[in-house]
């Protein structure tokens, strides 16, 4: 029985597979969006004029963060399908959600209801970056 770990966070995923004991890297997703800062996702399209960023004028609270979420919601849908395609073809038999408490939210919202099934465990933490060893020690206990 395969189980498949995700390791994720808004701008990177990386999806494994464990059989019995033994972690291996299966593919790696990235969402260079995920990294970038709401200004640098935002633009008018006119280009900025110096006098014009001296302004005081400032979005209204309901803009500000809409364009990174928007990115996020976009990064964990594409992970969430991926996840789909697996499960569709029987390569998924329990699935493991490692992500900060934000992003996990939003993918757990993303996956279908069918592939929520699989889920047996969630870790809220960020290590996307970690090392394969450091994964394998902090997914050895959940089965």
């Amino acid at each position: 029985m395969t189980t498949y770990i995700v390791v994720a966070d808004a701008a990177r995923a990386r999806i494994f597979t464990r059989d019995t004991l033994t972690l291996e890297e299966k593919e790696s997703l990235v969402h260079a969006e995920g990294r970038l800062h709401e200004g640098d996702l935002i633009t008018d399209g006119r280009g900025a004029d110096v006098h014009e960023s001296m302004s005081t004028t400032s979005r209204s609270s309901g803009e500000e963060g809409s364009a990174s979420q928007h990115e996020n919601e976009l990064f964990a849908k594409e992970v969430a399908q991926r996840l789909y395609t697996a499960r569709t073809a029987n390569q998924i038999h329990k699935l493991i959600l490692v992500a900060p408490p934000k992003f996990l939210g939003l993918l757990r919202e993303k996956i279908d209801a069918t592939t929520q099934k699989l889920i047996i465990h969630t870790l809220s933490k960020d290590l996307t970056k970690a090392s394969l060893a450091n994964i394998q020690e902090a997914v050895s206990d959940l089965r």
